[in-house]
Formats: structure tokens, sequence, C-alpha cells
């Protein structure tokens, strides 16, 4: 395997080759006397790539914050990305070496269902605490020991979606999923979800991920004239298909999870994303009225950053948890004493936005949903 290059350290160090791992008298992974090494495999090209770029900002800025008022009990927290680009084989041999080196004191944030799910076995066994994954499949919501989950689950967004077009009077709800493990386990939801409404999907597409078969799909769903469609996509594939439904089935209403549209692509649509529902798992980053949002403005500003968006907001509070779960772990933390104390966490208040794992696996410390409605410049209207 190529050593891969790290592109990313919240503090100000002088880059390192990628996971070498800090020498320590304690012998912790990831731990040395000056610095925290966090260890993160996510997209940073591929169709998935603007996930990527928005754990890179709003991780960045908050750990960037911490350092800047000392860090945390005297060490610098340090963000180390490296690239999967949305490959589950790719996020295994990545997550393969972070512990065969033992160059991360624990994981944050790690993207996408089949590439967390590639990667539980291993994290459970070596005792790797993995703060925030950027899933919220229920398959991965079990008794895990060392998975700290942030974001509501995709269950609980897919049933607000479907209740909602539903409470609209709509009858012929579509579904238009990711033919990959995230998108068939959110088709299964959703049908589950309409089932309990006395309701059938109007039309089941399966896209692949590079929207190879895209033209196969539109036919699919223009020729059943939904209602509505629900959007059980992410990444790039979903700029595409949002255009090819506005262009072949209009006057078509649209709603998607979160995890739809990654930042980078909101704006990209412009009107075509008018009109647009989507599930948000964070408040809007935006609106400066919580104390959370006002907090994540200022650290964004201070590292330049001007661009707010859900997904880095969502990385912004991932890093806050993890940052609250170190301080919690003592001046002498160990990956056992850091899972202790992230379990203790009740009622965390980040400013508008709590976190509570109430002590219990499996460890789910959010349930935040709300709806926004895009307008023609990607931003939130309603």
């Amino acid at each position: 395997m190529q050593r891969r290059q790290f592109v990313l350290r919240a503090a100000a160090t002088v880059a390192a080759p990628a996971f070498v791992r800090p020498a320590h008298a304690q012998d912790v992974p990831g731990l040395s006397a000056k610095a925290i090494a966090i260890g993160c495999s996510a997209a940073m090209s591929g169709p998935l790539a603007g996930f990527g770029s928005d754990i890179q900002q709003g991780a960045g800025a908050a750990f960037a914050h911490a350092n800047a008022r000392g860090g945390v009990h005297g060490r610098s927290v340090q963000l180390q990305m490296v690239d999967d680009a949305y490959e589950p084989e790719r996020t295994l041999a990545n997550v393969q070496q972070i512990i065969g080196q033992g160059s991360a004191f624990a994981l944050l944030s790690c993207v996408g269902t089949p590439n967390n799910t590639a990667i539980l076995p291993l994290i459970e066994e070596a005792g790797l605490p993995h703060i925030a994954p950027i899933t919220g499949a229920a398959s991965l919501r079990k008794n895990a020991r060392n998975v700290f989950h942030v974001r509501a689950s995709y269950t609980d967004e897919v049933q607000r979606l479907v209740q909602r077009l539903a409470g609209m009077g709509l009858k012929g709800i579509g579904i238009v999923h990711q033919d990959n493990g995230y998108g068939r386990e959110l088709l299964e939801v959703a049908a589950a979800v309409l089932a309990a409404l006395n309701m059938k999907p109007a039309v089941q597409a399966a896209v692949a991920t590079d929207g190879k078969n895209l033209p196969q799909v539109l036919q699919a769903v223009a020729a059943a004239r939904p209602s509505a469609v629900l959007l059980a996509t992410a990444g790039t594939v979903s700029v595409a298909l949002v255009r090819g439904l506005r262009k072949q089935s209009p006057g078509v209403l649209m709603a998607g999870l979160s995890v739809t549209l990654p930042s980078a692509s909101l704006s990209s649509l412009g009107e075509d994303g008018s009109g647009l529902a989507l599930t948000m798992i964070v408040p809007d980053p935006h609106r400066a009225k919580l104390q959370l949002v006002r907090d994540y403005q200022a650290a964004m500003r201070a590292q330049g950053k001007g661009d707010f968006s859900q997904g880095s907001l969502e990385a912004y509070v991932n890093a806050r948890v993890l940052l609250e779960g170190l301080e919690r772990a003592g001046k002498d933390p160990t990956q056992a004493r850091l899972r202790a104390a992230l379990s203790s966490i009740r009622n965390l208040d980040l400013g508008g936005f709590t976190v509570d794992y109430s002590g219990q696996m499996p460890y789910v410390g959010s349930r935040y949903i709300d709806l926004g409605v895009l307008g023609g410049t990607g931003r939130f209207i309603g």
C-alpha cells in the first residue's frame, strides 16, 4: 500500500509523513506529550468529495479554536485526514494502517454507510473510539462499544419526510435510492414507513453512485408520474438526478435527506434546487440565533472561512463533542478513559443543541431533525 499524506493538520505544526506514530512515554496510540492525533478516513475525491471538505473546515475550525486557547490539558489536537474516495475497501485499508501504526488516539467522522460498515469490526476489535461517523444507518446503531454517534438516524429522517409528504395529501410517492448499502437500507425504511400509512411506493429505482444508469432511472420515474420523489441518494449523483427530474418530470416534488446534497452541490444547483425539501440534523448555519451557530461562525471566520454550510456545522459539532470527551478523560487519557468520558455525557448543551449519551449502548447523542426548503441560492428559505 502506498503511503498516503494527511491533508490537514488543525494545529500549526510542521507536516510529517502520513500515519507516523508519535513517540510518548505511556505508549498510548496517537498521544504525545504535546499533541493528540485524531484520524479520519473520508472522501476527499470522487462523488462525495464535498463531505471531506466540510470535515476539514468544520472540525478544523473547532480544533484550531481549542488549540488557540491552549488545547486540551496542554495538548494540541491535530486532525489527520486521508482520502478514501468513498470506496469501502480504501476506508478499510486506511483504518487498518491507522491501527497497525498506532497513529491516532481516536477516529472522527469517517464518511459513508458502506465505509463504516467495513471498518466497524476492526475498530471494535482494536478498541479504537470513533466519534460521530457520518452515517445515520440503523444497521450501524447497535451494541458497538467504541462508536459514539451524534447525528439523528436515517430512519428518523425518512419518517419525518414521508410523514410530511403524506400529510400534504400526496398519494403517489416514489423512491430513488443509491445502489449501495446506504441506499438499499433507506429504501427498506421508506417502504416500511409508507406501508404503515397503507401506501406503496409509486415507483422505486436504484441509481448507480456514478450515475451511469441515470437516463433509465429518469425514464422510470417519468413513466410512473409520482406526485413526489424521495431521494435516498448522496453526492454528485444527486445533482444530476435533481436536474434530470426537473426536466423530465416537471412539477414533481422532491425531498431528500441531510446527506443527499453536500454543501458544495447546493449552490451549484441554482434554480434547479429551488423548492427542494431536505432534512436538517443540525440548525441552519446561516441563522445566528443560537449560541452554537454564533460560535461556529466565529471559529470559521477565524480560519478565513466565510462559506457556512450544514456539513461544516455538523463537523464542528462533532469535533466539539470529541473535545468535551477529551477534557473529561483528564490529563493522562487513554482510549478506555475517553470511552468512559463520552458515555458519561448527559444533556450537554452546545448552545441550543443538546447531546446526551445516557451511559447506554448504542450511543446516539442527538435526535435533532428539522426540515428546510431550498431557495435558488442554495440556502434554506423555510
